[in-house]
């Protein structure tokens, strides 16, 4: 009987890593290592991990020794603030992992990487090609290191040529466990709008990006795909869909606050975590790679992804981080109970107390 080929994910203590672990230890068709510099805050039952950093020189001995077929690289630090740190870690980091794959043999190594590679500009057309020249933003520190990477594995993908190299470019990620700059975002009080602007925007549930990049790594399928849900939005219409109030912006100040916060050293990505050109101009991906050549069709569409974030939005009065679920289930029950029963004319207000009028007369 062949061998299980074995997929080594790194960065499998963070949020990605693990979550793309747990979906490959359904797998009956591989073997799993994870790889991180700490443990995972969630143990993995039957998962075999491994403490280490991706810029170990031993790397590869490890690469050897464990037979590894397959490559999930989910190591990155996501950084607003241009960090020497975050791009020793995530460019240097990937850089030297690559090399360490080549040296070992490994046969295939799938990343992670971003739409905000291409940049939003005006002159960007209606839909951006893989084959698009990477001119995003170095504004912020995450796409700063996106483009690098890229640019690396461009340059890797002809130095080593036999080695399968797939990059996954995912569109604005939104689900309720994300924390991403488009969560963020949504996740403020108020969502500024560039006075004037309104561009087309891209979205994926979370969900669905777990799905492609376990489907990467069990799939021979090399190369660069945007990866997007079904459906192009306005900016307006996805703050409409979350039930966020926009408030306009000259878009100048916009500009002036984010290098402001930057050069005194408040945390931009706390104010404004979509670096203003994103909120300007489009920078939407043409999806026909994904689907004709990667095969991989998201299961959510843009605005089931972002109804659930609404749904959920609406909800958060009714839960409580001082019950148990089982109770809130029952609360949320008795709730439904009574307003029945005031549809029926029995007189119950919402808090199930006999009732007056709403002044408590």
């Amino acid at each position: 009987m062949a061998e299980k080929p074995v997929i080594l994910v790194s960065g499998a203590a963070g949020y990605w890593g693990s979550r793309v672990a747990m979906r490959l230890m359904n797998e009956p068709v591989c073997q799993l290592i994870g790889l991180d510099t700490e443990h995972a805050a969630v143990e993995i039952k039957g998962f075999d991990f491994v403490r280490a950093d991706i810029r170990n020189p031993l790397l590869v001995e490890l690469l050897r020794a464990e037979r590894v077929d397959t490559v999930c690289h989910l190591a990155f630090v996501h950084s607003y603030q241009r960090s020497e740190a975050a791009f020793e870690s995530n460019v240097m980091g990937t850089a030297k992992l690559l090399a360490a794959c080549a040296e070992a043999g490994v046969r295939r190594v799938v990343l992670r990487s971003s739409t905000t590679v291409y940049g939003a500009r005006p002159t960007n057309p209606a839909f951006l090609s893989e084959e698009s020249p990477l001119r995003g933003s170095r504004r912020y520190g995450y796409s700063r290191d996106f483009i690098e990477i890229e640019t690396f594995c461009n340059v890797f993908r002809r130095r080593v040529p036999q080695m399968e190299l797939t990059v996954l470019r995912f569109a604005s990620i939104v689900g309720p466990g994300a924390d991403t700059p488009m969560m963020r975002f949504l996740k403020q009080p108020w969502a500024p709008s560039l006075m004037g602007f309104d561009p087309m925007m891209q979205v994926i549930h979370e969900e669905d990006v777990i799905e492609a990049l376990a489907y990467a790594a069990l799939n021979d399928v090399p190369g660069v795909f945007n990866v997007a849900a079904e459906g192009v939005l306005p900016l307006s219409k996805i703050r409409g869909l979350v039930g966020k109030l926009p408030v306009a912006v000259l878009h100048p100040f916009a500009y002036w606050g984010v290098g402001l916060m930057g050069g005194i050293g408040l945390p931009v990505g706390r104010y404004l975590p979509i670096e203003p050109n994103y909120l300007r101009y489009p920078w939407v991906g043409d999806l026909t790679r994904m689907r004709q050549d990667l095969g991989f069709e998201p299961l959510h569409t843009a605005e089931e992804a972002l109804g659930e974030i609404a749904r959920r939005a609406r909800l958060a009065p009714y839960r409580s981080g001082s019950i148990s679920e089982t109770r809130a289930e029952e609360w949320l029950r008795d709730i439904i109970e009574q307003r029945r029963s005031v549809k029926d004319g029995q007189g119950l207000t919402l808090s199930g107390e006999e009732g007056g009028d709403q002044d408590g007369k």
